[in-house]
């Protein structure tokens, strides 16, 4: 099969030819129909967060299940799914706690040393990023990575609620609890972004602001449901969002993975605020806010994929896009082949997309 692998830090990536093993016991192989370009796969690209290689990259993935392993009971040939990076072993304390998205236990549901790998060149291991390698005509991976999805859900669409819904709605509605009634600020307006900002009016925000640098940007935040829009490039957004607010909003959710823009997310807060990081900030990065600002009950707190329990989250979703509370469609900026996943990622670093989806189906 065509896979998208990273061979080199720093370099493109390269389409080219990966066997795929047959499904292990618990395993199963998946028909890629779409995939998502998220910038989570570019923070190992550019060396920002560190991935064995080879790796094959993508992880925001819709698809059609192919073949189960022996022991498989969830899943069967002709299912349509959503793969996940938050892969549970579901016995774990934190899988037991209902925290099944910082599972303990994830490495045991990889194939062990002196196992034949899942994906490999010539007898080498490719590593799968992320545990997932979407970007690819089929992924294999255990049952516990994929949730089941109604048949009537177009998948291209579907692929956007393995990562950027999951995660920016969640945030909203799971990480931070949003209340009925509160201000929001939404820094980012990415498809994570944009998520955040359908969460914040799923949730019943009164005032949600976006924020971004790019005025095209701002316009589609609207049609997610964003009340106000800031430049960051023209104003500042803090004293912006200060002002307009009489003293600070409620909760400010960061989706770009910066240490300045996380700074200013903590700094527009009001007393007994809340400021959610959502995006990758490199590792080792250090965040410095002001530690008196604590003593008015600030809260900065983080977020993995939106703390979600995907199996029962991701079919919500589902049904929110088809009974029309989930604008997906306005999300998807281009549709494009696996063969131009490096132009995909050039016009999301120079944000002229929301999110592009990689394609390997005509009918998705």
């Amino acid at each position: 099969m065509k896979a998208a692998v990273l061979h080199e830090v720093g370099k493109p990536l390269v389409v080219e030819d990966v066997q795929v093993d047959d499904p292990g016991p618990r395993e199963v192989l998946v028909r890629t129909i779409a995939a998502g370009v998220c910038h989570s796969d570019y923070h190992y690209m550019d060396g920002s967060w560190a991935t064995d290689l080879p790796v094959a990259l993508g992880h925001e993935a819709g698809g059609i299940v192919e073949a189960v392993g022996r022991d498989v009971t969830y899943l069967a040939p002709g299912d349509h799914v959503i793969s996940c990076v938050s892969v549970f072993c579901g016995s774990c304390r934190n899988c037991l706690s209902g925290k099944p998205y910082l599972c303990e236990d994830i490495d045991s549901l990889e194939r062990q040393a002196g196992e034949k790998p899942r994906l490999s060149q010539d007898g080498r291991i490719v590593h799968q990023g992320l545990g997932l390698a979407a970007f690819a005509e089929q992924m294999l991976l255990h049952e516990h990575a994929l949730v089941k999805i109604r048949s009537d859900m177009p998948l291209d669409r579907a692929a956007l609620i393995g990562c950027a819904v999951t995660t920016g709605v969640g945030s909203v509605i799971r990480t931070a609890a949003v209340e009925p009634g509160s201000t929001v600020a939404v820094i980012g307006c990415g498809g994570i972004g944009l998520s955040a900002i359908s969460g914040a009016a799923l949730a019943g925000a009164s005032r949600i602001i976006a924020i971004d640098i790019h005025d095209h940007k701002l316009e589609l935040a609207r049609e997610f449901g964003a009340t106000d829009g800031i430049n960051a490039a023209s104003v500042d957004p803090v004293a912006t969002v200060l002002e307009w607010t009489g003293g600070g909003i409620d909760y400010a959710f960061e989706a770009l993975g910066l240490k300045e823009t996380c700074e200013q997310a903590f700094a527009m807060l009001r007393p007994s605020g809340t400021a959610c990081v959502i995006g990758m900030v490199p590792e080792g990065e250090k965040i410095e806010i002001d530690a008196g600002e604590l003593l008015d009950d600030r809260r900065l707190i983080g977020s993995n994929m939106g703390s979600n329990i995907f199996r029962v989250d991701m079919p919500r979703f589902v049904d929110f896009y088809l009974n029309g509370k989930l604008n997906l469609d306005a999300m998807i900026s281009q549709r494009v082949p696996l063969e131009k996943i490096n132009e995909a990622y050039a016009d999301m670093l120079a944000g002229s997309v929301a999110r592009t989806v990689i394609t390997f189906d005509a009918t998705a």
